[in-house]
C-alpha cells in the first residue's frame, strides 16, 4: 500500500524557497566575488567622490558669496563699470570674474544676476539679455525680474514681439504680483508696436477686466477705443 505522501505547510513551503534563494545567491558570489568586489569598490569611490563634490562646491560657494560680498558696495552705489571689472589691485573680484569661476554656485548664480543690470544700466543690453537668459531663478520676485530683464533688452533692441512675449509671461505666470498689470499693459504696448494689433486688444481687455482699479486699466480704454476703430 502507497503511504499518504506528508502534506507541506505553507510555512515550510517558504523556508524552502528561502533556503533555495540563500543557496542560489552563494552560488552567485562564488561565481561572481571578484565582479562584485569591483562594484562594491566603484560604489565606495563614488560615495568618496561624491562627498568630495558636494565639500568643494560650498566651499566655493562660500569664496564666491565672500567676493561678491566685497563688490557688492559699487553695484549698490551704481559704479556698474568697476562692479563689473572689480579691482584688482585691491583684490577685489569683479562680477564677470565671480561668475565665469563660479557660475555653478547660488552666490555665483546670483553675481550673474546682478551683473546683468549692471550691463544693462551701461547701455550695453546684449551682454545684459546674455546674462539674464543665463541666470537660473526659482523664487518668484527672481523669476519675474529675470523676465522683465529680458524683455527690457529686447523693447530697447527694438525686437517688440519678444519683448511683448517676455513681459506677458512674467505678467501670467504670476498674476498676483504687484507688477502684474504693469506687465501685461507693457505686454499690450509692445505688441502693438510689433504690430501685432489682434494680440494687443485682448491684453488690453485683459487689463481692463482683470485689473479694473490700476492706472493701466483706466489707459486701456483708449487703446482699445483706437484699436477697435
Amino acid at each position: 500500500m502507497l503511504k499518504a505522501q506528508k502534506r507541506i505547510s505553507k510555512r515550510e513551503m517558504k523556508q524552502d524557497a528561502l533556503v533555495s534563494s540563500i543557496a542560489k545567491a552563494t552560488q552567485f558570489f562564488d561565481l561572481y566575488k571578484k565582479n562584485i568586489g569591483l562594484i562594491v569598490g566603484a560604489v565606495v569611490v563614488l560615495i568618496i567622490a561624491t562627498a568630495a563634490f558636494i565639500s568643494n562646491r560650498r566651499t566655493q560657494n562660500e569664496e564666491a558669496s565672500a567676493k561678491l560680498g566685497s563688490v557688492y558696495s559699487y553695484y549698490d552705489n551704481n559704479q556698474f563699470q568697476i562692479a563689473i571689472d572689480g579691482i584688482p589691485e585691491r583684490k577685489i573680484t569683479g562680477l564677470k570674474s565671480i561668475v565665469d569661476q563660479y557660475g555653478s554656485t547660488d552666490a555665483g548664480n546670483f553675481a550673474q544676476f546682478y551683473l546683468a543690470n549692471a550691463y544693462y544700466h551701461l547701455g550695453k543690453y546684449d551682454e545684459a539679455l546674455n546674462n539674464f537668459e543665463d541666470f537660473s531663478a526659482s523664487e518668484p520676485y527672481l523669476v519675474i525680474s529675470r523676465l522683465t530683464g529680458i524683455a527690457s533688452c529686447y523693447e530697447i533692441k527694438g525686437e517688440y514681439e519678444k519683448a511683448a512675449e517676455q513681459y506677458e509671461k512674467a505678467a501670467l505666470s504670476y498674476p498676483k504680483d504687484i507688477d502684474a498689470a504693469a506687465n501685461l499693459n507693457d505686454a499690450a504696448n509692445n505688441f502693438m508696436l510689433a504690430g501685432n494689433n489682434e494680440r494687443a486688444l485682448e491684453l488690453f481687455k485683459k487689463l481692463k477686466k482683470e485689473y479694473p482699479t490700476t492706472q493701466y486699466a483706466r489707459d486701456a480704454d483708449r487703446y482699445i477705443t483706437r484699436l477697435e476703430a
